[in-house]
Protein backbone atom coordinates (compact mmCIF):
# COMPACT_ATOMS: atom_id res chain seq x y z
CA UNK A 1 0.00 0.00 0.00
CA UNK A 2 1.09 3.68 -0.73
CA UNK A 3 0.42 6.74 1.17
CA UNK A 4 -1.07 8.35 -1.71
CA UNK A 5 -5.09 7.61 -0.95
CA UNK A 6 -6.53 5.90 -4.27
CA UNK A 7 -10.17 8.20 -4.92
CA UNK A 8 -12.44 5.67 -3.69
CA UNK A 9 -9.89 4.89 -0.31
CA UNK A 10 -9.33 8.86 0.19
CA UNK A 11 -11.77 9.90 3.36
CA UNK A 12 -13.94 13.18 1.76
CA UNK A 13 -15.90 13.12 5.30
CA UNK A 14 -14.08 14.59 8.37
CA UNK A 15 -10.80 14.17 6.26
CA UNK A 16 -8.76 14.84 9.24
CA UNK A 17 -9.45 11.74 10.90
CA UNK A 18 -7.78 9.85 7.88
CA UNK A 19 -4.46 8.06 8.06
CA UNK A 20 -3.08 5.82 5.16
CA UNK A 21 0.00 5.00 6.29
CA UNK A 22 0.89 1.48 6.53
CA UNK A 23 1.29 1.08 10.58
CA UNK A 24 -2.30 2.75 11.33
CA UNK A 25 -3.99 0.30 8.84
CA UNK A 26 -2.27 -2.80 9.92
CA UNK A 27 -3.05 -2.01 13.80
CA UNK A 28 -6.38 -2.05 13.46
CA UNK A 29 -6.57 -5.47 11.20
CA UNK A 30 -4.13 -6.72 14.17
CA UNK A 31 -6.31 -5.85 16.93
CA UNK A 32 -9.78 -6.96 15.21
CA UNK A 33 -10.46 -9.92 13.61
CA UNK A 34 -14.21 -9.31 13.20
CA UNK A 35 -14.67 -7.61 9.99
CA UNK A 36 -17.42 -7.22 6.97
CA UNK A 37 -17.52 -8.33 3.60
CA UNK A 38 -19.72 -6.09 0.86
CA UNK A 39 -20.18 -7.26 -2.09
CA UNK A 40 -22.99 -7.79 -4.77
CA UNK A 41 -24.94 -11.56 -5.17
CA UNK A 42 -26.99 -11.62 -8.29
CA UNK A 43 -27.15 -7.91 -8.70
CA UNK A 44 -27.98 -7.41 -4.90
CA UNK A 45 -25.79 -6.03 -2.64
CA UNK A 46 -24.76 -8.06 0.23
CA UNK A 47 -22.72 -7.49 3.37
CA UNK A 48 -21.43 -10.35 5.27
CA UNK A 49 -19.68 -10.78 8.94
CA UNK A 50 -16.74 -12.88 9.06
CA UNK A 51 -13.35 -13.25 10.45
CA UNK A 52 -10.34 -11.60 9.20
CA UNK A 53 -6.76 -11.93 9.24
CA UNK A 54 -3.59 -9.94 8.11
CA UNK A 55 -0.10 -11.45 6.40
CA UNK A 56 2.37 -8.84 5.44
CA UNK A 57 0.17 -6.71 2.62
CA UNK A 58 -2.95 -8.72 1.98
CA UNK A 59 -6.10 -10.06 4.28
CA UNK A 60 -7.54 -13.00 4.19
CA UNK A 61 -10.98 -14.62 5.27
CA UNK A 62 -12.59 -18.43 5.01
CA UNK A 63 -15.56 -20.04 4.99
CA UNK A 64 -17.48 -22.94 3.84
CA UNK A 65 -16.94 -23.82 -0.06
CA UNK A 66 -20.89 -23.69 -0.26
CA UNK A 67 -20.93 -20.19 0.69
CA UNK A 68 -22.29 -17.36 -1.90
CA UNK A 69 -20.40 -14.96 -0.43
CA UNK A 70 -17.11 -16.85 -1.02
CA UNK A 71 -18.30 -17.38 -4.74
CA UNK A 72 -19.55 -14.24 -5.55
CA UNK A 73 -16.43 -12.38 -3.83
CA UNK A 74 -13.85 -14.29 -6.14
CA UNK A 75 -12.78 -12.51 -8.98
CA UNK A 76 -15.03 -9.47 -7.71
CA UNK A 77 -14.63 -5.91 -6.54
CA UNK A 78 -15.53 -5.96 -2.77
CA UNK A 79 -15.24 -3.78 0.28
CA UNK A 80 -13.91 -5.15 3.39
CA UNK A 81 -14.31 -3.05 6.67
CA UNK A 82 -12.96 -3.27 10.24
CA UNK A 83 -14.30 -0.77 12.84
CA UNK A 84 -13.20 -1.21 17.01
CA UNK A 85 -15.72 1.48 19.18
CA UNK A 86 -13.68 2.80 22.03
CA UNK A 87 -16.13 5.41 23.29
CA UNK A 88 -19.28 7.38 23.10
CA UNK A 89 -18.83 11.24 23.03
CA UNK A 90 -21.69 12.83 24.57
CA UNK A 91 -21.59 16.28 24.19
CA UNK A 92 -23.68 19.69 25.05
CA UNK A 93 -26.07 19.52 21.83
CA UNK A 94 -27.23 15.87 20.10
CA UNK A 95 -25.54 17.30 16.72
CA UNK A 96 -21.91 17.12 18.27
CA UNK A 97 -22.48 13.75 19.79
CA UNK A 98 -19.73 11.13 18.52
CA UNK A 99 -17.82 7.98 18.89
CA UNK A 100 -14.15 7.12 19.34
CA UNK A 101 -13.04 4.96 17.13
CA UNK A 102 -10.23 2.95 14.90
CA UNK A 103 -11.33 1.95 11.30
CA UNK A 104 -10.28 0.73 8.16
CA UNK A 105 -11.96 0.30 4.46
CA UNK A 106 -10.20 -2.43 1.87
CA UNK A 107 -11.10 -2.34 -1.66
CA UNK A 108 -9.91 -4.29 -4.08
CA UNK A 109 -10.91 -7.43 -6.52
CA UNK A 110 -10.47 -10.76 -4.43
CA UNK A 111 -9.13 -13.89 -5.16
CA UNK A 112 -8.71 -17.51 -4.35
CA UNK A 113 -6.37 -19.30 -2.47
CA UNK A 114 -6.59 -23.21 -3.85
CA UNK A 115 -3.40 -24.64 -3.37
CA UNK A 116 -3.96 -26.59 -0.36
CA UNK A 117 -0.50 -26.57 1.35
CA UNK A 118 -0.87 -22.31 1.02
CA UNK A 119 -4.43 -22.71 1.98
CA UNK A 120 -3.38 -25.33 5.31
CA UNK A 121 -0.15 -22.68 5.82
CA UNK A 122 -2.72 -19.88 6.19
CA UNK A 123 -5.11 -21.19 7.88
CA UNK A 124 -2.11 -21.94 10.55
CA UNK A 125 -1.07 -18.40 10.96
CA UNK A 126 -4.43 -17.56 11.35
CA UNK A 127 -5.40 -20.09 14.23
CA UNK A 128 -1.57 -19.17 15.52
CA UNK A 129 -2.25 -15.11 15.29
CA UNK A 130 -5.44 -15.63 17.44
CA UNK A 131 -4.24 -18.19 19.90
CA UNK A 132 -0.07 -18.65 19.99
CA UNK A 133 0.48 -22.62 19.80
CA UNK A 134 -2.74 -23.76 19.36
CA UNK A 135 -2.34 -25.53 16.00
CA UNK A 136 0.37 -27.60 17.15
CA UNK A 137 -1.87 -28.84 19.82
CA UNK A 138 -4.91 -29.93 17.46
CA UNK A 139 -5.85 -32.75 15.63
CA UNK A 140 -4.33 -32.40 11.62
CA UNK A 141 -6.82 -31.17 9.28
CA UNK A 142 -7.94 -33.35 6.84
CA UNK A 143 -7.69 -33.04 2.98
CA UNK A 144 -11.81 -33.20 2.98
CA UNK A 145 -12.10 -30.50 5.39
CA UNK A 146 -9.57 -28.43 3.06
CA UNK A 147 -11.43 -29.41 0.06
CA UNK A 148 -14.79 -28.20 1.96
CA UNK A 149 -13.16 -24.65 2.78
CA UNK A 150 -12.83 -21.52 0.47
CA UNK A 151 -9.96 -18.94 1.25
CA UNK A 152 -10.19 -15.65 -0.11
CA UNK A 153 -7.17 -12.97 -0.16
CA UNK A 154 -7.57 -9.39 -0.88
CA UNK A 155 -4.46 -6.93 -1.57
CA UNK A 156 -3.96 -3.98 1.28
CA UNK A 157 -3.33 -1.35 -1.79
CA UNK A 158 -6.25 0.54 -1.84
CA UNK A 159 -7.08 1.01 1.90
CA UNK A 160 -7.33 3.75 4.27
CA UNK A 161 -8.27 4.32 8.08
CA UNK A 162 -10.36 6.49 10.12
CA UNK A 163 -9.78 7.57 13.56
CA UNK A 164 -11.42 9.54 16.76
CA UNK A 165 -9.84 10.35 19.94
CA UNK A 166 -10.52 12.82 22.50
CA UNK A 167 -13.03 14.48 24.35
CA UNK A 168 -16.37 16.49 22.34
CA UNK A 169 -15.80 19.21 20.15
CA UNK A 170 -18.38 21.75 21.06
CA UNK A 171 -20.12 25.02 19.91
CA UNK A 172 -17.85 27.33 21.59
CA UNK A 173 -21.12 29.06 23.14
CA UNK A 174 -22.41 25.99 24.70
CA UNK A 175 -19.55 25.10 26.85
CA UNK A 176 -20.88 27.22 29.22
CA UNK A 177 -24.18 25.16 29.48
CA UNK A 178 -24.71 23.55 32.89
CA UNK A 179 -24.76 19.95 30.53
CA UNK A 180 -22.90 16.99 31.52
CA UNK A 181 -20.63 16.53 28.26
CA UNK A 182 -17.32 13.61 28.07
CA UNK A 183 -16.77 10.33 27.16
CA UNK A 184 -17.95 6.82 27.75
CA UNK A 185 -15.01 4.80 27.38
CA UNK A 186 -15.77 1.31 25.64
CA UNK A 187 -13.93 -1.47 25.67
CA UNK A 188 -14.48 -5.46 24.31
CA UNK A 189 -14.27 -7.63 27.26
CA UNK A 190 -13.24 -11.53 27.10
CA UNK A 191 -14.94 -13.50 29.95
CA UNK A 192 -13.20 -16.61 31.86
CA UNK A 193 -13.53 -19.51 29.37
CA UNK A 194 -16.02 -21.99 30.06
CA UNK A 195 -15.38 -26.03 29.56
CA UNK A 196 -17.20 -27.66 27.36
CA UNK A 197 -19.31 -30.45 28.91
CA UNK A 198 -17.76 -32.98 27.52
CA UNK A 199 -14.21 -32.29 28.15
CA UNK A 200 -12.17 -35.05 29.35
CA UNK A 201 -11.87 -34.43 33.17
CA UNK A 202 -8.20 -33.01 34.62
CA UNK A 203 -7.91 -30.39 31.61
CA UNK A 204 -7.50 -26.65 32.13
CA UNK A 205 -7.63 -24.26 29.87
CA UNK A 206 -3.96 -23.55 28.40
CA UNK A 207 -2.20 -20.20 28.48
CA UNK A 208 -3.43 -18.71 24.85
CA UNK A 209 -7.07 -18.75 25.79
CA UNK A 210 -7.03 -16.97 29.54
CA UNK A 211 -4.90 -14.59 28.00
CA UNK A 212 -6.55 -13.89 24.93
CA UNK A 213 -7.66 -10.34 24.27
CA UNK A 214 -9.16 -8.49 21.55
CA UNK A 215 -9.41 -5.18 20.24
Amino acid sequence: MTDAPSERTRVKRLNKRAHYDEATVHAILDAMPVCHVGYVFKGSPVVTPTLQWREDDHLYWHGSSASRMLEACNGADVCVTVMILDGIVMARSAFNHSCNYRSVMVFGKAFMVTDPAEKEDRLKTFTNRLFPGRWDILRPVSAKELKATTMLGLSLEESSAKVRTGPPGDDEEDYGLPIWAGVLPVQLQVLLPTDDPRLLPGLAPPAHVTGFRIG
